[in-house]
């Protein structure tokens, strides 16, 4: 390891970045569920509307951003604008879909069934990447879906709706996963951060033309917050990346289920269940256990 790498690999820093990341993230979840539902503010905001105030704001923050610290604008030569399109059909959707689920159900079930982004990505990899899947990464697996039936639990009472967009933002996630690790191997992560929330920008403004609602001023403060929070958070989890090890700083992400948990705790009054504790512990566990093999 170069004296370069030594000082920028911290483990405890990267660690406590992405508990951070895992708590502004989570925050944005809450303030689409707040955006989601009616409240005396306003009527409640079609998903594909909230999706257009997160990406939009997000990327004034970034351009805000960049005019003030020139330094950090990446170049944007030798750019695999095909993938960045990719990638960013698929965050958008995937993003549109989880905030349809946490207008309609407790905010930290639907992060919990978003975790098993990682096995659609297993499953994509090796049949696209033709990367090895081996025992324990299938068993982790299946820990991960009975997990998820645990939160869902279909044919009962409880079973709901919004449990599928949970699912369907998922897959559109461990979909987009693919992407990003195609790119990351050749572009720097300031070029990804910019090119996703510009091209989810433009996605998301043609989209909302046909739902739009003119927000309360309360509403327009909470998307704007919205995409403030969610680039700041992707800023701290990018941070975390590159100083410790994946395997090492991906299990503080989950800190993300906590904080959701404590944030509808909080503000709406939901407390999760014993079958939804059990079936994200299951998943998270899964998650781990993916981030610490390679077999």
């Amino acid at each position: 390891m170069s004296a370069s790498q030594t000082q920028s690999y911290s483990p405890n820093i990267a660690i406590a970045a992405m508990v951070g990341a895992a708590a502004l993230i989570a925050m944005t979840s809450i303030i689409g569920k707040s955006l989601g539902i009616a409240a005396g503010e306003g009527a409640a905001l079609h998903p594909l509307q909230v999706s257009a105030g997160r990406f939009v704001f997000a990327t004034l923050t970034l351009v805000i951003f960049l005019s003030v610290v020139p330094r950090s604008r990446p170049g944007f030569t030798e750019t695999n604008w095909l993938l960045h399109g990719l990638r960013s059909a698929c965050g958008w959707s995937g993003v549109t879909a989880m905030l349809a689920a946490v207008a309609q159900m407790p905010v930290a079930e639907a992060t919990a069934i978003s975790f098993l982004s990682p096995i659609v990505t297993l499953g994509l990899a090796g049949l696209l990447l033709k990367e090895h899947v081996g025992l324990r990464k299938v068993l982790a697996s299946c820990i991960a879906l009975i997990g998820a039936a645990l939160i869902l639990r279909p044919g009962t009472d409880a079973f709901q709706v919004a449990g599928l967009f949970a699912l369907l933002a998922a897959a559109l996630m461990g979909l987009e996963a693919i992407f990003i690790k195609r790119l990351a191997g050749s572009e720097p992560p300031m070029r990804i951060l910019i090119i996703n929330n510009l091209m989810g920008s433009l996605i998301a403004i043609i989209a909302v033309l046909f739902v739009w609602l003119p927000p309360s001023p309360h509403q327009w403060g909470l998307l704007i917050a919205l995409g403030v929070i969610m680039v700041s958070g992707q800023a701290l989890f990018i941070q975390s990346m590159k100083r410790g090890e994946a395997s090492v700083v991906m299990p503080a992400f989950y800190f993300v289920l906590v904080f959701a948990a404590l944030y509808d705790m909080a503000i709406f009054g939901v407390w999760p269940n014993a079958f939804a504790v059990l079936g994200a512990a299951m998943i998270v566990l899964s998650a781990i256990m993916l981030s610490r093999t390679t077999s």
